[in-house]
């Protein structure tokens, strides 16, 4: 193999730039621009010539019709982040630069979300953006609310996340938004949706189940002719493969489970014989270019970003999660159990570096799966948790609790009342639902219990960045982001194909 010497980085960068590729007598490798013609090799014996380094552009990476159905730029998005880390600040920003991003409306109360929803909508007029809608069996109302916020804001895309099957809900969405003309379906509401799991992306690239669908009729959410409609097509337009991503994941490897899912789609579009296209594309570990080229390169149709994004001046996050998320390693993050489904013992991805919550959120999951009502725990044990954890009685923390369901699930609060076990999982929640809350607004005294969602990907971005100005968070901004990792993406596309025309 002729030597690839590190001069040839600044024309591998200009990717814009097609090239010949030869080398001469020395088997040193040479690249002409291509408006400066060489002679063929034929006419110049001392010359070796292998072929055109094409060029190439970020808005080539990926699908076209991805890029087409969006009206975006980039085949490119950045997934949503609980609690409005994905804020409004970051979705408009990237927005106003026709790249696609979706806002962390899990975890917000209704009027706060759809305050964000008009001040989103007034900042991007048409523009495309994305609203999440996260599956929350431990809380229906917020799924109800949100899909009723949606609709009553005409919100053209939702990207559904944490779904272990079909809800009435997404379904509602989906088919709220269908219309024939000519013949032909019209698909108002896009489901874009986040899976890791074989067998439930199944279930959003098939029609959904009448049983579903005849209800929603019945309660005259959709009409008939809706209902008819969705029995034909697949209730998401799109997939994202989710891998070892920060918060929800099941940690499962890109290269396992995206292929796949891939052939998965291949095979259900064939049976059901649709005639459009549902994009793969590939989230979690999405944060250099390096791990953007490699998902285009398996066949991912797009790229979801998220850790990274949280550490962006734009996220809705603090100073001093940012700075905590600059300095991370890959190895920095940890599994804790999750606030939105704590009692079926569902764990997310956190940071560990600087912060305890990851061992005082075990610790309540441990005390829940051992007692079955707060007077149960052992004295000694339960003040220890008031003292370290809580830092009050938990006859407060209740009161608090049942202040905060009156406003956001009176049904749940009902049930606590009722059942003592209902009761504790909602108490240990205060800590595991408000520890996330304290990072974004910085709280003082708290900085120990600070719950900051973060996947590995975070630290190979700060290994990337490490000896440029993006090394400082201060320096980060979402559309650079987004610019940069797309751009680095090109630039291994030629490196490997200069690889391979000289082999």
């Amino acid at each position: 193999m002729k030597e690839l010497v590190s001069t040839y980085n600044a024309a591998l960068f200009n990717i814009k730039q097609a090239y010949h590729v030869y080398s001469d007598n020395n088997e040193q490798i040479h690249l002409e621009e291509v408006s400066k013609e060489i002679k063929p090799a034929l006419d110049r014996p001392q010359l070796n010539y292998y072929g055109k380094l094409p060029a190439i552009s970020p808005e080539n990476l990926g699908d076209k019709t991805f890029r087409e159905r969006y009206n975006v730029k980039y085949a490119y998005m950045t997934g949503a982040m609980a609690n409005g880390i994905a804020s409004e600040r970051m979705v408009i920003e990237l927005g106003k630069n026709n790249i696609l991003s979706s806002f962390g409306a899990a975890g917000l109360i209704p009027s706060r979300l759809e305050a964000a929803i008009i001040k989103i909508k007034s900042e991007l007029g048409n523009k495309t953006f994305a609203c999440n809608l996260i599956h929350s069996p431990s809380e229906e109302a917020l799924e109800v609310n949100g899909v009723e916020l949606f609709l009553k804001h005409k919100i053209r895309v939702v990207e559904a996340s944490a779904y272990m099957d079909l809800t009435p809900y997404i379904v509602w969405y989906k088919a709220a938004g269908l219309s024939e003309e000519n013949g032909i379906i019209k698909s108002e509401n896009r489901v874009i949706a986040k899976v890791s799991r074989l067998e439930v992306a199944r279930k959003f690239m098939q029609p959904p189940p009448s049983s579903i669908l005849d209800k929603l009729v019945e309660e005259k959410k959709i009409t008939p002719r809706q209902a008819l409609l969705a029995a034909g097509i697949s209730v998401a337009d799109d997939i994202t493969v989710e891998a070892d991503s920060g918060g929800h994941t099941d940690n499962r490897p890109l290269v396992c489970i995206l292929p796949a899912i891939i052939a998965l789609r291949d095979e259900i579009t064939l049976q059901h014989d649709y005639n459009y296209k549902i994009h793969v594309g590939a989230a979690g570990g999405i944060g250099t270019p390096t791990a953007a080229y490699s998902a285009f390169s398996m066949g991912a149709s797009f790229i979801v970003t998220g850790s990274v994004n949280q550490a962006c001046i734009e996220s809705g996050s603090s100073n001093i999660v940012r700075k905590l998320l600059a300095q991370a390693e890959m190895t920095d993050v940890i599994m804790a159990p999750a606030a939105d489904m704590f009692e079926m013992g569902v764990k997310l991805q956190v940071l560990k570096r600087g912060t305890m919550f990851p061992g005082r959120a075990q610790k309540l999951y441990e005390l829940y799966r051992s007692y079955n009502l707060i007077d149960a725990i052992p004295k000694e044990e339960k003040e220890k948790i008031e003292k370290q954890i809580f830092r009050r009685s938990l006859e407060e923390i209740w009161g608090d609790t049942k202040d905060f369901f009156r406003e956001r699930d009176i049904d749940l609060l009902n049930s606590a009342e009722a059942d003592p076990k209902i009761k504790m999982a909602l108490i240990f929640r205060w800590y595991l639902g408000l520890s996330s809350r304290w990072a974004n607004s910085e709280e003082k005294g708290r900085e120990l219990d600070y719950q900051i969602w973060c996947g590995p990907s975070m630290g190979a971005f700060n290994v990337w960045v490490k000896g440029t100005d993006l090394e400082n968070p201060e320096n980060r901004k979402v559309v650079r982001v987004a610019e940069e990792i797309m751009k680095g993406a090109c630039y291994y596309y030629r490196k490997n194909i200069l690889k391979y025309l000289t082999n």
